[in-house]
């Protein structure tokens, strides 16, 4: 049976160990994890004018974790109309908003949630550690590969219904997160402390993101790797 074509949006380095030009780079993880769950994975690069193309050509996008910098106004600030977004996310708006608008499978992780609830209009969190008391590091120093806390999964949601689960372990690497969502996506994963952990829309056939990082779970026992079968399954 041919694999469904997942498309992985890359991430971006100004210059760094590989190169001191600008250029694409993305963990191995994202790619063995679509595999995995019997997806074909391919790199999206940030050619704006090629979203239509490579949407169609797609059966479904994923939106990685990253570390780089928001709009101030997601925070509540100001828009700034001469600040330049980062490339990253210059790309990955019309990307995200162009999938939602044509219901094409969606999966947001970490960074990728974010940039999901924000671009259906979520204000988020800039600094948990200042705003959220409790005993979890969500900048947790373990290694990505080891559950750091547990999420509560919520009932009646596309999530739970692929976990199969009230409660699963994650791992944690996120010093930010949605305050609050927006009428059209409703909460699918909370943290002890409250902080939103995951976000769907229900209206869509499957637009879904998680604040933890589940490509590091390959087993497929493990309900992290649910997610990713179920994407595949719904890009079939």
């Amino acid at each position: 049976m041919t694999r469904p074509v997942i498309g992985i949006l890359l991430d971006y380095q100004e210059e760094g160990s590989f190169s001191r030009r600008p250029h694409y780079a993305l963990r191995q993880a994202y790619f063995d994890a679509v595999w995995t769950a019997g997806g074909l994975p391919v790199g999206l690069p940030y050619i704006a004018e090629g979203w239509d193309d490579y949407l169609a050509a797609v059966g479904g996008v994923i939106v990685p974790g990253g570390f780089y910098p928001f709009p101030e106004v997601y925070y509540g600030g100001e828009i700034v109309v001469a600040e330049a977004p980062h490339p990253r996310h210059a790309a990955e708006v019309p990307l995200v908003r162009a999938a939602i608008d044509r219901d094409v499978p969606l999966l947001g992780i970490c960074a990728g949630l974010q940039v999901l609830a924000a671009v259906e209009g979520a204000s988020l969190i800039r600094d948990l550690k200042s705003e959220i008391a409790g005993p979890i590091d969500h900048l947790n120093e373990k290694p990505a590969e080891e559950p750091a806390h547990a999420v509560t999964v919520m009932p009646d949601t596309l999530l739970h219904r692929i976990v199969g689960r009230d409660e699963i372990m994650v791992n944690t690497a996120h010093n930010e997160a949605p305050r609050a969502l927006p009428p059209t996506l409703i909460v699918n994963a909370v943290a002890p402390d409250g902080v939103i952990e995951g976000a769907e829309r229900p209206d869509r056939k499957f637009c879904l993101g998680v604040q933890w990082h589940p490509e590091f779970f390959l087993d497929k026992r493990d309900p992290n790797q649910a997610l990713f079968r179920a994407l595949v399954e719904a890009a079939r």
